[in-house]
């Protein structure tokens, strides 16, 4: 495994906890197809929320025309890892 599959990995995992932890699911029932607004729960505050915890977690700041677009959770890892890059 490369460094950048292992990060992207530990991204997904990452991601995965805190959307299972703020909208109150299993992790092991999530992927990254898993589309955000089909999940039980998931509104436009909690998103929000999800968003201000990766922000935190990952020491990052989000753009709202980048949040608006996301669907899944693994448009959500993706968008993490270009702001980790950005810096």
């Amino acid at each position: 495994m490369t460094a950048d599959a292992s990060t992207e990995s530990d991204i997904t995992g990452t991601v995965t906890g805190i959307v299972a932890e703020t909208l109150g699911r299993d992790a092991a029932d999530l992927t990254p197809e898993t589309d955000l607004r089909s999940v039980e729960g998931a509104d436009s505050i909690k998103v929000l929320r999800i968003v201000a915890k990766l922000e935190q977690t990952y020491d990052i700041e989000l753009e709202d025309d980048e949040i608006f677009g996301l669907r899944t959770i693994g448009e959500v890892v993706a968008l993490v890892g270009r702001a980790r890059e950005r810096g």
